[in-house]
């Protein structure tokens, strides 16, 4: 199936890779907790690494393996890991490959929630430098002597800001450093992680992969090309035989398994349906999203519009050179003498709601939501502004769409 399209593959995945029983082109979704070995031996070797299968479905399952077959398979890996959401995945994996005294490299435009995790880890006694990703010195410039790692968002959001993601795989693979990179904005059928040297990708698979809001869900994906044996937390334990399989056995031990963040069976069947689509509803929401910027963009009542496919955007440049579109979010300023949250209450089509990557089109305030904890000093410096609206575009006609804003624009004008 390499040679054929993505959504060809896409939609043929789970038979190809996962063999269903009785000819069934899903894999069907499998409830039991326990799995029983007629020989104990069986079971010993599977608890010890030495033989794959599964021992207890919080540590892996056959429903969430397929998943992982799928993600893997799209993300050219050589393992991955499934958890109950995004941020389970990124904690999961952080809180096992670091330990107190670490030195860590994150973007300084993380995800509101991202960058609350961030804090955690400052508690636990892991250093923490937040530099700005669009510019790989910066990075460079924080590397210290016990840097283990660099965290960093394709598309920043809200204000999506672009890392220069290129630049950084170039610093990670100079100083031995791990790069974890978060694609959820920019889904596989958008952009290929693998393509400027990421070590591991984690992803909400509740955005854009599953995409219909209906299931939560996270992933995590090796892509083969870090070294774990430059990485000095690894416990000897984890040290099995095939190096490449160290970093991802020590992530789904201490994390999938100790922290117990587990993706549920029916889950991981319904985010393998909506991800056969993937492609369709982001070329749509992609489409939608560049029309809706550009509108928003020549309207009286709109200070500034941040999206990658405009010209003016800082980034533009290298999104067209990285992706395939530009990606589905896109944010507004709208001007002092406009009520942003009256704007919201006067759209009808647009549901206001703090999800994104969904067939529906959503929009929120920023400020007062999904980064209020951050606080006016920290938002200054991520550039979100009091009055700045966030909007994930959705696979509605885009006449609708924009006639929605028109009308809500009268409304509060």
């Amino acid at each position: 199936m390499s040679n054929k399209g993505f959504t060809t593959r896409l939609v043929h995945a789970d038979r190809h890779l996962n063999k269903p029983e009785h000819g069934a082109v899903h894999q069907s979704t499998n409830n039991s907790v326990l799995f029983e070995y007629e020989d104990v031996h069986e079971l010993i070797d599977v608890f010890q690494g030495k033989k794959a299968g599964h021992v207890y479905s919080r540590s892996s399952s056959s429903s969430a393996a397929a998943l992982q077959n799928i993600i893997n398979e799209l993300e050219q890996g050589i393992a991955a890991l499934t958890f109950a959401t995004g941020m389970a995945a990124i904690s999961s994996a952080l809180l096992s490959l670091l330990k107190t005294g670490d030195h860590i490299i994150a973007s300084q435009y993380l995800f509101g929630n991202t960058r609350s995790f961030i804090e955690t880890l400052k508690a636990l006694g892991i250093e923490v430098s937040l530099v700005d990703v669009t510019e790989a010195k910066a990075v460079e410039d924080a590397v210290k002597p016990r840097t283990r790692m660099v965290f960093t968002e394709t598309i920043a959001n809200p204000v999506t800001q672009i890392a220069d993601l290129t630049g950084i795989g170039m610093v990670c693979e100079k100083h031995n450093l791990l790069y974890v990179l978060d694609n959820t904005m920019t889904p596989a059928y958008l952009f290929s992680a693998k393509s400027v040297g990421a070590s591991l990708v984690v992803q909400s698979l509740t955005k854009y992969i599953a995409g219909h809001g209906n299931v939560l869900g996270g992933a995590l994906i090796d892509t083969g090309l870090f070294n774990w044996q430059d990485f000095p937390n690894i416990v000897s334990t984890y040290q099995v035989s095939d190096i490449a399989q160290w970093g991802i056995t020590q992530i789904k031990k201490r994390g999938l398994r100790d922290i117990g963040a587990t993706l549920a069976p029916e889950s991981a069947a319904s985010i393998s349906v909506g991800l056969e689509t993937l492609a369709l509803r982001m070329e749509r929401s992609c489409s939608n999203a560049l029309k809706l910027a550009t509108y928003l963009h020549s309207h009286p009542a709109v200070k500034q519009v941040y999206y990658p496919g405009l010209a003016d955007h800082p980034q533009h440049c290298r999104a067209r050179e990285l992706f395939k579109a530009y990606g589905a979010i896109l944010s507004i300023d709208v001007n002092p003498d406009v009520d942003c949250h009256a704007l919201l209450n006067a759209l009808e089509l647009v549901i206001t709601a703090t999800h994104l990557g969904d067939t529906r089109t959503l929009a929120l305030p920023v400020a007062s939501t999904i980064f209020f904890e951050n606080g006016p000093e920290e938002r200054q410096r991520m550039g979100i502004g009091d009055t700045m609206i966030r909007i994930s575009v959705g696979i509605e006609d885009i006449d609708d769409i924009i006639s929605d804003f028109d009308n809500a624009f009268s409304m509060v004008s």
